[in-house]
């Protein structure tokens, strides 16, 4: 047996696991469009504040505010903007927005980042310490400050967190897809995201495995005061995941793709993608070079490999090889589907493969120059320290 097909067979054994034991993740079925809860007819609908941490997102608020405010839910609905140390007028844009508004909205500024926290997470903990000074809301919706709703998003959204008794209920939002940059790397990166955390066993309550989603994230806020509050993961970088593992252990979770929430940032540049992943791509891996080293064997196997042998190796290497290729190109074809481009582009699945092996080293290395976690002038380097 020659090396190039232990390769191979090694290539399709993944594969074949991938497909049918790895949670589904590929199917994309987890989608806030599909098995919606009946129960929209509530006759008591909870309280909910909504926290948006801000930093530099003038250009954003008047689309993404302006999305809140139209919403059609028939409770209370409070909104708290943190500013986040904005320079571009963050915190003058939204009371002109909110001017005319039924809801409730408040413009907070917020306070020194401290030592040992990361700026996302204490304009959260500002914004609920701000929520919880009146009336503490039974829900709180963290959201971006760059993220557009359907009007009627949160009443779908908070009635499938009651009835299937989720603390946390998080949507997956649709990217900007729309330039080749990034049609080229957005369904992909929503791909290896559902790779590393299969939506089917995130949903699952017995299962280990928690994700969730940044951009929109409903959080019963009694189970979040009893698993220690957004304080639990004040370091955090990748704080949504970070706060699904926390909630997870109070309760069941959920996590679904959105056709009805969409996010208004673009990347318009292969560039602008790239400094998008490489801020946490290190923190996934816990900063540890040994992870490193396993992803990049990993990520070389699984999706380099097998369009290799299946063009430079001989028979049968390449004929197991075709077929492993034929596994990673189905799989790669449902998120496609989902953001509406031409199936075609799964044959280029190994290449962007590279591409995000490239764009983790190099997340990496800025982390070994003390330039981790930069985003938007703010490096979190010291995280890795924790």
């Amino acid at each position: 047996m020659t090396p190039s097909l232990v390769i191979a067979g090694l290539t399709l054994v993944i594969w074949t696991y991938l497909i049918l034991f790895h949670g589904g993740f590929w199917l994309a079925h987890e989608r806030d469009d599909r098995s919606e809860p009946a129960a929209r007819s509530c006759s008591d609908w909870p309280s909910l504040a909504v926290v948006i941490p801000a930093r530099n997102e003038a250009a954003m608020l008047p689309l993404s505010l302006g999305s809140l405010l139209a919403q059609d839910y028939p409770s209370k609905l409070s909104i708290v903007i943190v500013d986040d140390g904005s320079s571009d007028g963050t915190a003058e844009v939204a009371p002109s927005i909110a001017a005319h508004a039924t809801r409730d909205v408040a413009v907070i500024r917020g306070k020194p980042l401290p030592p040992r926290w990361t700026g996302k997470v204490w304009a959260m903990h500002q914004g609920i310490a701000h929520a919880e000074t009146a009336n503490a809301p039974d829900y709180l919706l963290l959201t971006d400050a760059d993220i557009e709703y359907a009007p009627d998003t949160v009443t779908r959204l908070v009635a499938r967190a009651k009835a299937s008794g989720t603390i946390l209920t998080s949507l997956m939002v649709k990217l900007n897809c729309e330039s080749v940059a990034e049609r080229t790397l957005i369904p992909a990166f929503v791909f290896f995201f559902q790779m590393l955390y299969p939506f089917g066993w995130v949903n699952r309550s017995g299962a280990k495995t928690a994700a969730a989603a940044g951009g929109s994230m409903l959080v019963e806020r009694r189970a979040l005061a009893r698993a220690g509050g957004i304080a639990k993961i004040r370091d955090a970088l990748i704080d949504d995941c970070a706060l699904a593992q926390l909630m997870k252990r109070e309760g069941p979770i959920w996590l679904g793709l959105s056709l009805d929430v969409r996010s208004l940032r673009s990347y318009p540049r292969l560039g602008d993608l790239r400094r998008m992943i490489t801020r946490s791509g290190y923190a996934q891996l816990r900063y540890s070079p040994f992870l490193l080293a396993l992803t990049m064997v990993g990520m070389t196997l699984t999706f380099l490999a097998p369009p290799v042998l299946a063009i430079f190796a001989g028979y049968p290497a390449n004929a197991v090889a075709v077929g492993a290729w034929a596994l990673m190109t189905l799989a790669f074809l449902p998120i496609l589907s989902f953001y509406r481009l031409s199936l075609l582009w799964a044959a280029a699945l190994p290449l962007i493969a590279l591409a995000y092996l490239a764009f983790t080293l190099d997340s990496a290395c800025q982390h070994w120059r003390g330039r981790g976690g930069l985003w938007k002038g703010r490096s979190q380097a010291f995280l890795a320290k924790r």
